[in-house]
């Protein structure tokens, strides 16, 4: 007979909520025995609606409550190497929501206490890698169907950002998933980046330089062009065309049904991310679970959080200077090889 598995949530807010209600509802072996925010209100609020799971405005209380197996952390990312490695002295399996850390820093300092226990605890929450049209995209490149990749186009657009958004931020919040979905669908790490940023559009708030166009270039020869646009006004669009020498494909057209009447035709637009990926998302959690029972990970580690950090700091230095930077990685631990 399989256990149920414990689940501590740190952050309550949307992305925590939003993963409470999956657990016991499309998620199944597995249930939130412990929830933190430093919101006491909103935590009680979360942690109430679940039968016998207590609330905690600590972290580390959380994790350390009876019946915690795993940790799922959705918690803004200043916060996230805490938690983790709170979790990592229990040696408790890990699902951190991205960025693993906002500075590539804190991500070695995971992996060092991860390679001191000998094994991998902690999965990065890129859901990309669990959407079903990005799958076929890897399984298609991984057999060489369209060719040795020479490009990546990607468009990554929002119906508009929330009042907190920082021009910083449309790298090492949103173009951070282009930056991992490039790294596994092209199975190369990323040595370059270049920002170019047109005149913002009129919808941007004050100070916010939306849209951006970043460039990333790959160590096996590759280029990977991520149009950022966070306010575009319609919709919530993720699109990645793929070029290869021997063909093209194309995965987010969101081709379902579509209807023509009266002189005009068209479909619906998602507007969120959750609803977007809300398969994604469910399928992340299941195998997550899985693996959290079994003591593993099933997904993106450590070392793509720390990548992807490392990306994301050049990104910025490039937006700041105009000028292209080198992404500098440490030599890859045998543990994440």
């Amino acid at each position: 007979m399989t256990s149920t598995l414990g689940i501590a949530v740190i952050g309550a807010g949307k992305m925590g909520a939003d993963h409470v209600r999956r657990f016991g509802r499309t998620v199944g072996g597995a249930r939130v025995v412990a929830v933190a925010d430093p919101d006491g209100d909103r935590v009680k609020e979360v942690a109430g609606a679940l039968e016998g799971a207590s609330a905690h405005t600590d972290p580390a209380a959380a994790i350390a409550a009876p019946g915690v197996g795993a940790v799922l952390i959705a918690s803004p990312g200043p916060a996230h190497e805490e938690a983790v490695l709170a979790a990592l002295e229990r040696e408790l399996p890990v699902l951190c929501e991205k960025p693993l850390t906002p500075e590539p820093e804190g991500a070695l300092r995971i992996m060092e206490a991860e390679q001191r226990l000998g094994r991998r605890l902690v999965q990065v929450g890129f859901m990309r890698r669990f959407d079903a049209e990005y799958e076929r995209l890897k399984e298609l490149l991984d057999a060489g169907g369209i060719g040795r990749p020479l490009f990546l186009h990607c468009r990554h657009r929002n119906a508009s950002s929330p009042s907190f958004f920082t021009s910083d931020m449309l790298i090492s919040d949103s173009v951070v998933h282009e930056v991992d979905a490039a790294r596994w669908l092209l199975g190369q790490e990323i040595t370059a980046v270049t920002v170019l940023s047109p005149r913002p559009t009129a919808a941007a708030p004050e100070g916010l330089a939306d849209p951006r166009l970043v460039l990333m270039e790959t160590v096996g020869g590759a280029v990977v062009d991520v149009e950022i646009f966070v306010n575009c006004g319609f919709g919530y669009q993720v699109q990645c065309e793929a070029v290869g020498e021997a063909g093209s494909a194309r995965i987010g057209d969101g081709h379902a049904m579509v209807v023509q009447s009266s002189g005009r035709w068209g479909g619906k637009i998602d507007q969120d991310f959750t609803v977007r990926f809300a398969d994604a998302y469910d399928r992340q959690l299941r195998r997550w679970v899985a693996a959290a029972g079994r003591g593993g990970v099933a997904g993106p580690d450590a070392w793509d959080g720390y990548a992807a950090a490392a990306v994301s700091r050049a990104g910025l230095a490039a937006a700041r200077s105009g000028a292209r930077t080198a992404v500098e990685l440490v030599p890859r631990p045998a543990l994440y090889r």
